[in-house]
This record gives structure tokens, C-alpha cells and sequence, in this order.
């Protein structure tokens, strides 16, 4: 398998915000762009809004969802970290037109994969988008939880970025790690090459070209 650089890698970024309509306008006050709304993720509790990133890429807003009970897991603790603060880059996933090969080549390096999962929400026109997932699970996902992806593989035809706004695109995508040599490694065994930087914490940033200039996201 040729490996990808991890830019070429990305499906999109999740943005998280403590409310949709203020990360919204944070959005569109910094990249003069206003993001479309998504729609809500039945059972998960949250609602998004999408901004296109160029060719299959796309930013998406994360926001809990008022009108469904409030979530847990991971990426609610994630949210919850952004709660009376600025909207910030919270994970990203990678793109793969193969979910279970990628699982089983994954379990072959000695990496815990839960998937593939079933993942959906309605957008506001009632259509009802689809998709499958796979997560890092276990010691390796928690030292390194904030810069690993999590895989997804597209189970309707229509990408959201194709008619999401656009106007926007991802130039660069910083990775960091306080165990850069791990991270490599284990995106590396997926098929992504990727320049980690030492860091005190996990995480990741972004650069945007959008119409009002440059953007940077961390």
C-alpha cells in the first residue's frame, strides 16, 4: 500500500464549539464564509455545520445538539473541554475507501480498531447521509488521543464537501505529540506519512486560505 501524506489524508476537521450558531459565526467572521448546517447525529447528541475545504475536504462545526439528550464518550469530553471558550480544533479524520481492510491491517501492527461502526444524520432537507467508522481504542488511543484520526469510508455518494459552502482550503495540517515517534509509527502502519511535533500535549492545528485571508486553527 503507497502511503499518503497526512494533508492528502484528511476527509475533515472537527471544529468544536460550546453552541452551533455562535462557532457558526466565529467561522464566518474569521474566514468570510458562513458554514451550512448539516443537521443533527440521531442518539449521539450532537448537531454540525460544514464548510468546504477544497476536493473532499470540508471543516466541520460540532456543537452539542439541544434537542436530543445530552452525549458521552470521548468526543463529549472533548466538547465539553471547549465549554465557555472560543471554538477549537478537537480531532480530524482520515479518508479510506476500505474500512475493513484498513481494520484488519491495523490489527496486524498491534493496533485496537473498534469498527467498522454505522454512523448517520438527517440534514435538513430530510436526506438522510451515511457513513462507516473506525476508532483507536485502548493504550495506544489514549497516549495519543487529540492527533490520531479516526478512519471513515463514505457510504453514500454525495461528499459533504461537494455542496457545502466553499471559498475556503487547507493548506497545511501540524501534527504534535509528546510521543511524536509513537504517532508516526502508528499512522505510518496505516498508510499516512506525517511530520509529528514534540509537544507538551496531544493535538493538532490547521492553516486555511479562506477570502478574507490567512486562517490558522488550533
Amino acid at each position: 500500500m503507497e502511503a499518503v501524506a497526512a494533508i492528502t489524508a484528511v476527509d475533515h476537521l472537527l471544529l468544536g464549539a460550546p453552541d452551533l450558531d455562535r462557532g457558526v459565526a466565529w467561522i464566518e467572521a474569521r474566514a468570510g464564509v458562513r458554514a451550512s448546517a448539516g443537521g443533527s447525529h440521531p442518539g449521539k447528541g450532537t448537531r454540525n455545520a460544514l464548510l468546504a475545504l477544497g476536493s473532499r475536504r470540508y471543516l466541520e462545526i460540532l456543537a452539542p445538539d439541544p434537542a436530543q439528550p445530552a452525549m458521552s464518550g470521548r468526543l463529549a469530553t472533548r466538547l465539553q473541554q471547549v465549554a465557555g471558550r472560543e471554538p477549537r480544533l478537537i480531532l480530524w479524520a482520515a479518508a479510506t475507501t476500505d474500512l475493513d481492510d484498513l481494520v484488519r491491517r491495523a490489527g496486524a501492527a498491534n493496533l485496537e480498531l473498534e469498527g467498522p461502526l454505522a454512523g448517520s444524520r438527517s440534514r435538513p432537507d430530510g436526506e438522510v447521509v451515511r457513513w462507516r467508522v473506525a476508532i483507536a481504542v485502548g493504550a495506544t488511543a489514549d497516549r495519543l488521543e487529540g492527533a490520531l484520526p479516526f478512519f471513515i469510508e463514505w457510504q453514500t455518494p454525495l461528499h459533504p464537501s461537494l455542496d457545502s459552502p466553499a471559498g475556503c482550503d487547507l493548506l497545511t495540517l501540524d501534527l504534535a505529540s509528546p510521543y511524536p515517534d509513537e504517532l508516526r509509527d502508528v499512522l505510518a502502519c496505516l498508510g499516512i506519512e506525517a511530520v509529528v511535533r514534540t509537544a507538551k500535549q496531544n493535538g493538532l492545528s490547521a492553516r486555511l486560505q479562506t477570502p478574507l485571508g490567512v486562517l490558522d486553527l488550533e
